[in-house]
């Protein structure tokens, strides 16, 4: 589904300020897998999101979605088929918008029903679909679908970008990046549980960042851990059934070749 191969991206190259996001990074995601990622800060994982949506370019290697070559791709062509969520509940949706003109939105875009513009009047069919779709997030919002998004909080509105960006036109890859580390635990759980849901009902390919070790060995089918723009742990299939977050510190060490030092991802032991 997603090929990177060999992929670089510098800032500030040339410069004292130079930085090495992603260096050399070869990495396949097919349909079905759910990978997390967790890593320190500056380990080059939200760069990593960014590559792959297009939110710039990389330096050298290549990008290919379904087989396709994605690399110089825009990032709103890329949008269609790619879904994402970020740890900021506020970015996602609009605001000032109504619950219903924000999946109306996301869905005639995603869509491509008959090439229609994003703005274009929606069917009594498609409301009905919407009213459907908010209903299995239980929180009620089926009801409030003429109110602004700008009065939901923050959980509401993270449960609502991931219906948008995955199960009214699923993706063919999701990314999600932290998407609830800034909620509640309560409510993050039952975010990362209508998560699960919805990747392994529409089996999608899905890239999750998480600074939490239980989340990151308990969710999907694989676990990714980076350090210095590059991945140095690579786990799924019997070699991550039953391994314990200890043994996990430990692989990270072997690969990367020193300890794990963040206090947010240590503390979540």
């Amino acid at each position: 589904m997603l090929r990177l191969t060999n992929i670089k991206k510098t800032f500030n190259p040339g410069t004292v300020n130079e930085k090495v996001a992603i260096n050399g990074i070869s990495l396949t995601v097919e349909n079905g897998e759910f990978a997390t990622i967790i890593g320190s800060n500056g380990a080059g994982k939200s760069t990593l999101f960014n590559c792959i949506a297009g939110s710039f370019y990389v330096d050298e290697g290549s990008i290919e979605l379904e087989d396709r070559d994605i690399t110089f791709v825009p990032d709103y062509m890329r949008a269609t088929e790619i879904g994402r969520l970020f740890q900021d509940p506020m970015r996602g949706t609009a605001p000032n918008m109504t619950i219903e003109e924000n999946l109306a939105l996301a869905y005639l875009r995603a869509s491509k029903r008959g090439q229609r513009s994003p703005f274009s009047r929606i069917s009594a069919a498609e409301r009905k679909l919407f009213r459907e779709r908010l209903a299995l997030l239980g929180m009620g919002l089926e009801d409030r679908m003429k109110q602004p998004v700008g009065l939901l909080s923050g959980g509401q509105r993270q449960a609502l970008t991931l219906l948008m960006a995955a199960t009214l036109v699923p993706p063919k890859i999701l990314l999600l990046d932290e998407h609830t580390a800034a909620l509640d635990p309560a409510t993050a759980e039952k975010v990362l549980n209508l998560t699960r849901k919805v990747v392994e009902e529409n089996n999608l390919a899905c890239l999750m960042i998480t600074h939490n070790m239980h989340s990151a060995l308990e969710l999907g089918n694989r676990t990714l851990m980076m350090d210095s723009g590059k991945i140095v742990l690579d786990i799924k299939g019997k070699e991550r059934d039953g391994l314990t977050v200890d043994g996990l510190l430990e692989r990270f060490s072997v690969g990367a070749g020193k300890e794990l030092d963040n206090d947010r991802i240590l503390f979540s032991k």
